[in-house]
């Protein structure tokens, strides 16, 4: 039997593992994928499915038949045990799956239960993280709808991801403006950020000049240091904090609709295996995201542990877009493919580049951050009409390589190279510019 390489998880990160690692190594090494549920999702769009401006059938697709045609073996269930000295995962019924080498890319759950009345199944916020979530949303905003009033969006303290926020903000506003109702509807912005367009990464560019004067266009209300600590049917209560993180008032305000972004944390039956993770549940990963205590166990996307950018007086975590995501899953395969094969070549590390393209409605937003940690290369944020036509096509785009099983082809590629993006550098790259992320 060849050896086993075990992917877990069908989002973004783990389809592009199991593409990539069959492409590198699937004439030597059997290749699995196993996932909880059975269908891709193409979470950028998820805001636009909170207002009805997409079915779920638009943005996602079945796993199976797309992977097995690469000779991918795939199982919709999930894995509910990690033996790591024994190599062997345990599925929800009861299968023992053994590998040779795996790699999580699980993503991580969200920490509704560390704010009081948040979360869209047990209390009062909803969510736009999943395609659920966003279905759930969009239903309570057509009750909202039938009795508009105040709502708020933003996010919780601890989150990472703050640009859906932004994106689903100025979507609602817009939606309301469509529907002839904006006049109705009181709007607030309440985030964990030090100030408006900090997005986790200390601003990127223009990113405050410009996402404050898309706000205060759209007429939102606007709280900065902001720690939510509770949600009901009424309101959304906050402390506000000064730069040192003291509170320096407590609001409550009127809310009939709240969408709030949650911090993530670990999922358990990782944070059950001895050593793997932080005390956040996040997986410790060496700069190769290679796992510090297992040299066989890989981890990309939201379940690793990364430092926050900077230190703010409301917890704020470093976001991993998917452009990050998929530098993770190319560093790995890189290097595996070389170790494996004994190739002498020089390591390769994710560049870890911030690449974010938002909507607005009927213009959109886009930032590229080179690399993630200041000083940058490139720091760049920027508006416009044409962003809203390049999120459409990039759906359109990024859904068709995932059914393709191509995670970068060549025109990809040469254009992110053109722009100075690349998904890995060379160590000794690296060492020159004299900084890490880990």
């Amino acid at each position: 039997m060849k050896p086993r390489i075990v992917v877990v998880g069908g989002g973004t990160g783990g389809m592009v593992a199991a593409y990539e690692m069959q492409e590198a190594l699937g004439a030597t090494h059997q290749i699995i994928l196993i996932s909880d549920v059975d269908y891709f999702q193409f979470y950028p769009s998820n805001p636009w499915v909170a207002v009805g401006w997409r079915k779920r059938e638009d943005i996602t697709f079945p796993i199976r038949p797309y992977v097995e045609r690469k000779n991918i073996i795939f199982y919709d269930r999930a894995v509910v045990g990690c033996n790591a000295e024994q190599n062997q995962l345990t599925l929800a019924d009861g299968q023992i799956i053994s590998y040779d080498y795996l790699l999580i890319a699980t993503g991580a759950q969200l920490d509704f239960p560390a704010v009081s009345g948040s979360g869209p199944h047990h209390g009062w916020s909803e969510s736009v993280c999943t395609v659920d979530h966003a279905e759930h949303a969009y239903g309570r905003y057509q009750q909202f709808l039938q009795n508009p009033g105040s709502l708020v969006v933003g996010a919780l303290p601890g989150a990472s991801c703050f640009g859906p926020a932004y994106e689903y903000a100025l979507i609602l506003a817009r939606d309301l403006k469509k529907r002839g109702l904006r006049d109705r509807v009181h709007l607030s912005f309440v985030t964990s950020e030090p100030y408006i367009g900090h997005m986790g990464l200390a601003g990127v560019g223009k990113s405050k000049e410009i996402l404050t004067n898309k706000l205060r266009e759209e007429g939102f209300d606007t709280y900065v240091n902001a720690a939510i600590t509770h949600i009901d049917s009424e309101k959304v209560y906050f402390d506000e904090k000064d730069s040192l993180g003291k509170t320096i008032r407590s609001h409550a305000i009127e809310s009939r609709f709240s969408m709030l972004l949650p911090a993530f944390r670990g999922i358990p039956v990782w944070t059950k295996v001895p050593e793997l993770c932080n005390e956040k549940g996040m997986i410790l990963v060496d700069p190769y995201m290679r796992s510090i205590k297992y040299s066989n166990i890989f981890a990309v996307g939201l379940t690793v542990a990364l430092p926050p950018v900077e230190v703010t007086p409301v917890p704020t975590n470093t976001p991993k877009t998917g452009y990050m995501i998929e530098s993770m899953v190319t560093t790995i395969v890189t290097n595996l493919k070389n170790e494996l094969q004994k190739i002498k070549a020089e390591k390769v590390r994710p560049t870890l580049n911030a690449v974010c393209i938002a909507d607005t409605g009927d213009a959109g937003l886009v930032f590229v951050a080179l690399p993630q940690i200041k000083p940058r290369r490139v720091d760049w944020f920027t508006e416009g009409r044409w962003v809203h036509l390049a999120k459409v096509a990039f759906e359109k785009y990024f859904m068709h390589k995932m059914k393709s099983g191509h995670s970068e082809p060549l025109y990809e590629y040469l254009t992110f190279k053109l722009l100075g993006i690349t998904r890995t550098e060379k160590d000794s790259e690296n060492m020159k510019k004299g900084s890490s992320t880990f």
